[in-house]
């Protein structure tokens, strides 16, 4: 069992750390076209935002394998109850951590539901379905998954309750739900398509239960893997179902091959989830042994996600607002929940890696403590955080 949660804490805290690349780059590049803009990008930053496309499947994936892991030592009834404290508090840290952190408005006018909402939410879900087969959780977690893109041709309702039950439940790409005069919530996760990751996670959880054969078990993931990477390639050269942003050809080969790979993320087609979650698969099938430094380095990251995720934002938002005072710009918002948009702010993308790299290894040594706490201490709260 420790050798298999291993393996887990290493390719989060891998995803983790390439997170942390995206956060650093909303925080502190140039405002400029979309990375993900055919027209305009370059393949560096394409490639800086496509990386980190693996991070948020990834995340909610291994939540419902961690999911199952938690359900080995408790009874369907205490997991459940588990999960429903847990989803719980990630959506209460959702709207009050996460939307203070963007919004620095301590009077909350904007309400921002990130992925620890839509694991949240997910979360409640699966603990109304414990009680059901592992095959029928299954077979939920296929049914959203390849089926959520029947919706791109489905005129959903886009106003009054309906629009806003729509925009939190089944398709946000940045929805904005107005609540009252200056108040209102901003979707950016979703709950039903990524719940299919976490059920998703939860049956492959299964794998790793007590007793199960290792070589089994990757035998298992590589397949399933390789599986969804072919499915990926064929579906995308049928290029009909799938994804609601088709690829095409563009001025150059690189582009094209960019096109390609530009699945929609928001919210997340099948073909996004072909494209991540295969190779994540894959990598899980290889890692149960991995001891090298690299390794270790990495899990000292996924021992610790919540805290690192909290963590890693305000540090992130901190230096921020720091570089925008040094620049001697103005300190002022123009009501975007995202960045801090000072009107001219922004570094060149070669200094974003730095940063990035530096806000990884400062954290890296509060993280090791921290894991080592959660693994020689008790108390009920560090299920939590």
């Amino acid at each position: 069992m420790k050798e298999r949660i291993h393996s887990i804490d290493i390719v989060r805290g891998l995803i983790m750390i390439i997170m942390t690349l995206d956060h650093t780059r909303d925080f502190l590049h140039f405002a400029g076209p979309s990375p993900v803009d055919m027209q305009k990008t370059t393949v560096i930053l394409f490639f800086t935002r496509w990386i980190t496309h693996f991070c948020a499947p990834t995340f909610v994936f291994l939540g419902g394998v961690s999911a199952y892991l938690a359900g080995q030592r408790r009874t369907k009834k205490e997991l459940s109850i588990f999960l429903l404290k847990r989803g719980a508090w990630l959506i209460l840290s959702d709207l009050l951590i996460i939307s203070l952190l963007f919004t620095f408005d301590l009077q909350y006018h904007m309400l921002i539901l990130e992925v620890l909402w839509a694991t949240g939410f997910g979360m409640i879900i699966l603990a109304l379905l414990l009680r059901a087969p592992i095959q029928v959780i299954a077979g939920f977690a296929v049914i959203l998954i390849f089926g959520h893109d029947i919706l791109d041709y489905v005129q959903l309702p886009q106003s009054g309750i309906a629009g806003g039950l729509t925009k939190l439940f089944l398709s946000a790409r940045g929805a904005f739900i107005p609540l009252s005069t200056g108040r209102a919530i901003v979707v950016l996760y979703a709950v039903l398509p990524w719940t299919g990751a976490l059920l998703l996670g939860y049956t492959f959880g299964a794998l790793y239960k007590n007793g199960y054969d290792a070589q089994k078990r990757q035998r298992i993931l590589r397949l399933s893997g390789i599986s969804a990477i072919v499915l990926f390639v064929i579906l995308r050269l049928i290029n009909h179902y799938g994804d609601p942003s088709p690829w095409a050809a563009q001025r150059n080969t690189a582009h094209t091959i960019l096109s390609f790979l530009n699945a929609t993320k928001q919210s997340p087609s099948l073909l996004f989830f072909l494209m991540t979650l295969g190779p994540v698969m894959v990598v899980l099938s290889f890692t149960e042994k991995a001891g090298n430094r690299i390794a270790e380095f990495c899990r000292v990251y996924g021992n610790v996600p919540y805290v690192y995720f909290i963590v890693h934002l305000s540090l992130l938002r901190v230096i921020n607002i720091v570089l925008v005072l040094l620049s001697g710009l103005p300190v002022k918002s123009d009501g975007s929940p995202i960045v801090w948009l000072a009107h001219g702010f922004g570094i060149p993308l070669w200094e974003v890696y730095l940063y990035w790299i530096g806000v990884v290894t400062l954290l890296y040594f509060p993280c090791r403590w921290y894991g080592n706490y959660k693994r020689t201490h008790g108390q009920w709260w560090l299920s939590y955080v």
